[in-house]
């Protein structure tokens, strides 16, 4: 995977809006709008780019809170480290999941309507799992600062 300066301004360019034109992301780079195509194309079947996604406002998909929560297994063998995993994909809720080095196994987003809402995904997915030992929620009063850009 190698990428050149051109590569890297078209990144930084979509990072900031990926509704540009072909034409437009041409003239700010300085090619045509064909080689801005092809480069695109390549750097979507190589997975540079992972994924052209839109972000939904929270209050239109029904999210009232958002937590931060610290996840600390009693067990941390490999089986149970990846059947957490596993159930972690399966739930809307979990907007992020990282399996982490520290005084926590995991630390995840996780999105809910309201307390209510939290408290129920928290009791079946947390505290009725055998193997969850702790877990530390810290409710989101303002995102000072949410980024999806990598520094290019």
């Amino acid at each position: 995977m190698s990428i050149d300066q051109f590569d890297k301004h078209l990144l930084r360019l979509l990072q900031q809006n990926n509704r540009l034109t072909s034409d437009e992301l041409a003239e700010a780079v300085g090619l045509s709008a064909s080689a801005v195509q092809r480069r695109l194309k390549r750097l979507r079947d190589e997975k540079i780019i992972e994924a052209d996604v839109s972000i939904v406002s929270p209050a239109v998909a029904g999210i009232g809170i958002t937590c931060i929560v610290d996840v600390v297994l009693e067990r941390g063998n490999s089986q149970a480290i990846e059947k957490f995993k596993s159930s972690m994909l399966q739930r809307s809720e979990v907007m992020q999941c990282y399996y982490v080095t520290g005084s926590y196994d995991f630390v995840m987003i996780v999105n809910a309507q309201n307390m209510q809402h939290y408290e129920a995904f928290s009791k079946e997915w947390l505290m009725d799992n055998p193997n969850v030992k702790h877990f530390y929620t810290h409710v989101v009063m303002d995102k000072v600062k949410v980024g999806y850009s990598a520094a290019i």
